[in-house]
C-alpha cells in the first residue's frame, strides 16, 4: 500500500473524484479549512441571477453557485437583528430574547455564546468585517480577534449621517472624502486573510450591500438618480464584484482550495425594491419584515473546491440556527452539552452526502412565528398554508378542510410547535412589528433627554 493509499484509508486524503472531507474532527494530518461567511444585507432570492432574477446580473456569485451547491429552501428571521442573532448563536429567539431589532442588543456574553467562541479553541483566527448592527456590545466582547465595524445599516460614503467614522479594533477612524466604505472593508478583510494565511481563519463578512439608503456606487453613472432602481441594480452589481475580488485574492494567496465560502442573505429584499425584483416575470410573496415567504426565504450558496459538488441544487430545509453546528463540525469545534442549540448540522450536504435533512424549520419575528415543512406552514394563530406554489403563492387552507394531506400536515406541524413551545419562552415586549421594542416609549425617552 502506498503512503497516499494509506492516508486515503484513514480519511486524510480524498480519493480522486470523491466528495468528502480531507480533514475531519480529531485528525491533524491536514490543515483545517478556512471559513468565510458572506452575509448580504436585505438580499432576497429575487436579487441574484442564479435564482432566476430578471433584472440583475451577478456573474461572480452565479459562478460560486455553478461550481458549488445552491440551496433553494434556506430561511432566516425577516429582519436584520433577529436574523443575525440566529446566525451567531444557533438559538431561536424565544430562548435568547432576540425577538425584535432592539431586543437583540440585550444579549450578554455571560449568557449567549457566539460563533467565534466555538471555533477559536480549534485554532481559528476570527474577524468581523462590516455591519455589527443591532447586536450588543462589540465583536471583541463576543470572541472576535479582530474587526472593522460601522454604525447602523446601509453605510457607503461619509456624506451619509452614519458614514463619518468606522471602528477598527476599538479605534475610531474617519471615512475620507471619496472613500467607499465597502472597498475599505474589503481591504481590511484581505489584510486579515493575508496575515493569517498560515492559520485556519473564520471571517464573518457582513456586507453593506444592498441595504438602503441606496447610494451611487463608484461605478454608477454620474447622472444616476439617488435610490432609483438603476442605482439598486448598480449596488447588486458592485456587491457581486466584491465577491469576485474576494475569490481572486484567495486564489492569488493559494488559499482557495482550502477555503469554504458560504454566501447568504440576512432576510428578504427590502422596501419598494421587492416589487421590482421579479423572477420569471413574477413577484414573490412578501419582503423584508413580512412573515410571508419572501421575508425569510434567502439565497444560500456553498462553495469549496473539491469538496462541494459542482452544480448541485438542494431543496433541503435550512434555517439560520444551523450555521453554528455546521461550522463547528467542519472546524472540529466542540458544542456545549448543557445548552440548548436549535441548529442542525448540514456539513454532510456540503460534502455532497445525503445527511439528515430537517423535517421542518421555525421562523419567529416579535410575537409572530411559524413552523414550515417543504409543502406546508402553520403559524401561531393556527393558520395552515399550502406552500406548494411558493415563493409565488401560499394560499390559506380552510380550517374545515377535509383534504387528508393538509390534515396530516396540521397534526405534524402542531406537534412540532408544541415540542418547541415558543409561547413558553422569552416573550416579545415590543410593538409587534419586530422593528422596535416600543416606538412610543423610545419617543418619550428622546423627549425627556431633550428637556
Amino acid at each position: 500500500m502506498t503512503r497516499r493509499e494509506l492516508l486515503q484509508s484513514m480519511g486524510c486524503v480524498a480519493s480522486a473524484g470523491a466528495i468528502g472531507p480531507a480533514w475531519m474532527p480529531g485528525q491533524t494530518a491536514a490543515r483545517k479549512p478556512n471559513i468565510i461567511f458572506v452575509l448580504a444585507d436585505d438580499l432576497g432570492i429575487n436579487g441574484l441571477g442564479c435564482y432566476g432574477a430578471d433584472r440583475y446580473q451577478t456573474p461572480n456569485i452565479d459562478k460560486l453557485a455553478r461550481e458549488g451547491t445552491r440551496f433553494t429552501r434556506a430561511y432566516t428571521a425577516p429582519l436584520c437583528g433577529p436574523s443575525r442573532a440566529l446566525i451567531m448563536t444557533g438559538r431561536y429567539a424565544f430562548r435568547t430574547g432576540a425577538t425584535n431589532q432592539d431586543a437583540t442588543g440585550q444579549m450578554k456574553p455571560s449568557v449567549e455564546t457566539m460563533m467565534p467562541t466555538y471555533l477559536k479553541p480549534s485554532g481559528y483566527k476570527t474577524a468581523l468585517v462590516g455591519k455589527w448592527g443591532q447586536l450588543p456590545l462589540g465583536p471583541a466582547e463576543f470572541g472576535f480577534d479582530e474587526y472593522l465595524k460601522f454604525k447602523g445599516s446601509g453605510v457607503y460614503w461619509n456624506t451619509q449621517a452614519g458614514g463619518k467614522t468606522y471602528t477598527v479594533n476599538g479605534v475610531a477612524k474617519g471615512l475620507r472624502d471619496g472613500e467607499y466604505l465597502p472597498d475599505v472593508m474589503h481591504d481590511f478583510m484581505i489584510d486579515f486573510i493575508t496575515r493569517h494565511r498560515n492559520d485556519p481563519f473564520y471571517v464573518y463578512y457582513s456586507m453593506s450591500h444592498v441595504h438602503g439608503e441606496i447610494q451611487a456606487t463608484p461605478e454608477s453613472k454620474p447622472d444616476s438618480k439617488p435610490g432609483s432602481q438603476d442605482q439598486y441594480a448598480d449596488n447588486i452589481a458592485y456587491m457581486d464584484k466584491l465577491v469576485g475580488k474576494l475569490v481572486a485574492e484567495l486564489e492569488r494567496l493559494k488559499l482557495r482550495e482550502n477555503t469554504l465560502i458560504v454566501f447568504v442573505g440576512d432576510n428578504g429584499t427590502g422596501g419598494g425594491y421587492a416589487k421590482q425584483s421579479t423572477i420569471g416575470g413574477k413577484q414573490i410573496t412578501g419582503q423584508k419584515g413580512s412573515m410571508l415567504e419572501g421575508g425569510a426565504n434567502v439565497p444560500m450558496i456553498v462553495n469549496w473546491p473539491g469538496k462541494t459538488p459542482a452544480g448541485r441544487v438542494l431543496d433541503d430545509l435550512v434555517d439560520s440556527t444551523d450555521f453554528v453546528p455546521t461550522f463547528a463540525e467542519i472546524a472540529g469545534g466542540k458544542l456545549p452539552a448543557g445548552k440548548i442549540l436549535d441548529g442542525h448540522s448540514f456539513a454532510p450536504q456540503i460534502y455532497g452526502q445525503m445527511g439528515q435533512a430537517r423535517e421542518w424549520i421555525f421562523i419567529q419575528l416579535a410575537r409572530n412565528w411559524y413552523v414550515r415543512e417543504k409543502d406546508w406552514k402553520l403559524n401561531e394563530a393556527g393558520e395552515l398554508f399550502d406552500m406548494r406554489l411558493a415563493p409565488f403563492g401560499e394560499p390559506l387552507v380552510p380550517a374545515d378542510t377535509k383534504d387528508a394531506s393538509a390534515m396530516a400536515a396540521r397534526r405534524r406541524l402542531q406537534a412540532a410547535l408544541e415540542k418547541l413551545n415558543p409561547a413558553g419562552g422569552i416573550q416579545d415586549e415590543g410593538d409587534g412589528t419586530g422593528r422596535h421594542a416600543n416606538r412610543e416609549e423610545n419617543r418619550k425617552k428622546k423627549r425627556a433627554k431633550g428637556k
